[in-house]
């Protein structure tokens, strides 16, 4: 029998508001991370305070936003009308507290009601308010979310506005570092969604004309686009639709009050419906979904009335209402597409024409892969039952809520010793791995019907459930673990080809990392340090004393689990896979994946000689 556990009145705590945020910022700003994912927490800290900020150019108040990261310092200022002087402590410390509550002043906010500014604050080392109006200002300085220091300025010549500068806490971010690349791409979505707006960010300027028109053109290849982009507008509504020439799946960006709703939502789902009935309405035709939106690249943004989100980070709509005395979300955007896309097909034949001729050509393939996906379907359903190559987490499996999807992770690893390792060492309530067979094909120019006639493919596929549409993805992270060598490197090359050539989306979203693991362990009898450069190894041999003892790792199935659970727990090291925006994917596979061409062989020979200087040098 269990013993009997003291519960007294000892036993109640009550928390202050930076204590709770402190002890649980997972409830205030999701998963924490290190920088190395888009949706990690200091990303979250960054976009809680510009939300404000936008805030003020969507009432009207500020044209320019300037952001600035200089290592771990973030500055953020606007030059709207300022937080009201008396106000600027309790603003950004005192929980439900904010001017969000007063719909006559943020009908349709961005920012989070009383919270953001308040989870900022309590998570960074040093967090400074600074706001001026009518020619006075006011400041307060924080540390971990305690007052440290607050002045008042009755005369000021500084422009109106507000300034906050942070740092966020290394103690609960560890060994964070801000990917510029992130945050650049989070600035452009503000501008796309708020034309006029100009946010400068390190000396750059981002700017819209275009809204989210300006969107696919800068994320696409002109070239691969089927036909001109379609942008509609409408009061509480955007949409920008086009069809590639190339990809296969589908591709969508939607918003909702600014927020980049990266797991879709209830608006993304009636946008997609509404899509298929105009469509079908338009041409006459019962078309099949699937076939329609085949290829399809589209974005959606809407406002409404306090919306509704699935999580504190605002990824996924909950919201079916757009707002009092307002239609539900899914007739509103229905009864706009069925009316503003008819109008655009009728008007423009030649749009109409392709449309229709990429749908006829989407059901022929259909209907020439529907043999083969069927028996692909059987054959990774019958794989599943007694099927070590995946070896699932307990999200998955029913034993873990299913809101904790965005910290689900599947390893890609070769060989049975490596996904051996990785299966001991793993979280099993978010931690999943799937085992290759070999070198994966080199899928570049390929049919999508390679997919289904591959088993690894295939099963990967199955696995990952992006058959459809990437908001059937199971896994947020897809982190590739291979060897640190020839082979490891090869196959992450092929996968990452697979990847671009049939789901490029996985990779523009940013789901897609390549796992750190060190190169070298290096130890005495006191202390271990692991090593993941040649400049790393030599550092720690410097510092531990006397003749270290030094293992290079050739294989991850050489790293025993009980050290491999330090490579893929807290401190995991990711390399996100990233698309430069002027890079076109089919000039990348080409160049890389394609016939062997006198200007692969130069670069090839010339990196080479980089590599040989930089080892010379060593």
């Amino acid at each position: 029998m269990a013993q009997n556990s003291q519960y007294t009145e000892a036993n109640i705590r009550s928390l202050d508001w930076r204590e709770h945020i402190r002890m649980r910022p997972g409830m205030y700003i999701g998963k924490l991370g290190d920088g190395s994912s888009a949706d990690d927490g200091i990303y979250i800290l960054v976009k809680e305070v510009l939300d404000n900020s936008i805030d003020e150019f969507v009432m009207g108040a500020g044209k320019t936003i300037e952001v600035s990261i200089q290592g771990t310092k973030v500055i953020v200022r606007d030059y709207g009308r300022g937080i009201p002087l008396g106000k600027v402590v309790d603003v950004v410390s005192k929980m439900n507290t904010g001017g969000k509550y007063d719909s006559r002043a943020f009908k349709k906010s961005v920012g989070l009601n009383g919270v953001g500014t308040k989870a900022v604050n309590a998570l960074s080392t040093y967090f400074r308010v600074e706001s001026t109006r009518d020619g006075k200002s006011s400041s307060a300085e924080f540390a971990t979310g305690e007052l440290k220091d607050e002045e008042f300025l009755d005369e000021t010549s500084r422009r109106r506005g507000t300034k906050v500068t942070f740092i966020p806490d290394e103690t609960i971010f560890k060994n964070f570092k801000f990917r510029m690349e992130y945050v650049a791409k989070m600035l452009r979505n503000y501008v796309y969604l708020n034309p006029g707006l100009t946010i400068i960010f390190n000396g750059e300027k981002f700017f819209s004309e275009n809204g989210l028109k300006d969107l696919l053109e800068d994320n696409n290849n002109k070239e691969d686009m089927l036909y001109p982009i379609i942008h509609l507008k409408g009061h509480d509504i955007e949409v920008a639709i086009t069809h590639s020439k190339t990809q296969y799946s589908e591709e969508y960006h939607s918003f909702v009050n600014g927020q980049h709703t990266t797991q879709g939502g209830t608006h993304q789902a009636a946008f997609r419906e509404a899509i298929v009935k105009t469509v079908r309405d338009f041409y006459g035709k019962s078309y099949e979904a699937s076939d329609i939106r085949k290829s399809i690249i589209s974005a959606v943004s809407i406002k409404v009335m306090e919306p509704v989100f699935e999580s504190q980070t605002k990824t996924k709509l909950g919201s079916t209402e757009m707002g009092d005395d307002l239609p539900t979300v899914r007739t509103y955007i229905n009864d706009f597409i069925g009316k503003y896309l008819d109008n655009y097909l009728h008007k423009n034949t030649d749009t109409a024409e392709k449309l229709q001729r990429k749908i006829l050509q989407a059901e022929r393939e259909r209907k020439e892969l529907s043999g083969i996906r069927k028996l692909a379907k059987e054959r990774a359903k019958k794989a599943s039952l007694h099927n070590k190559k995946l070896r699932d987490c307990r999200i998955h499996l029913g034993d873990v809520k299913k809101d904790r999807r965005l910290e689900s992770t599947l390893f890609i690893t070769e060989g049975d010793s490596a996904s051996g390792s990785i299966t001991k060492s793993r979280d099993v309530n978010t931690q999943a791995v799937f085992s290759l067979r070999g070198k994966p094909l080199n899928s570049y120019a390929m049919s999508k019907k390679i997919v289904y006639e591959n088993e690894e493919f295939n099963l990967l596929q199955a696995a990952l459930n992006i058959e459809e549409s990437m908001e059937d993805l199971r896994y947020n992270n897809i982190v590739i673990a291979t060897d640190a060598d020839v082979d490891g490197m090869h196959i992450r090359l092929l996968l990452i080809t697979f990847f671009l050539q049939f789901f490029p989306e996985l990779i523009k979203e940013g789901h897609l990392y390549i796992l750190q693991t060190p190169l070298f362990r290096v130890r005495n009898k006191k202390e271990t340090i692991y090593c993941y450069s040649e400049a790393e190894r030599i550092a720690a041999i410097n510092k531990l004393s006397g003749k270290p003892e030094i293992t290079r790792f050739k294989g991850l199935g050489e790293i025993s689990p009980d050290e491999f659970k330090h490579f893929i727990g807290d401190d995991i090291r990711l390399d996100p896979v990233m698309l430069d925006r002027e890079t076109s994917i089919e000039e990348l596979l080409k160049f890389y994946m394609g016939k062997n061409t006198p200007n692969r062989q130069e670069f090839i020979i010339n990196n080479l000689k980089v590599e040989l200087d930089l080892i010379e040098d060593k």
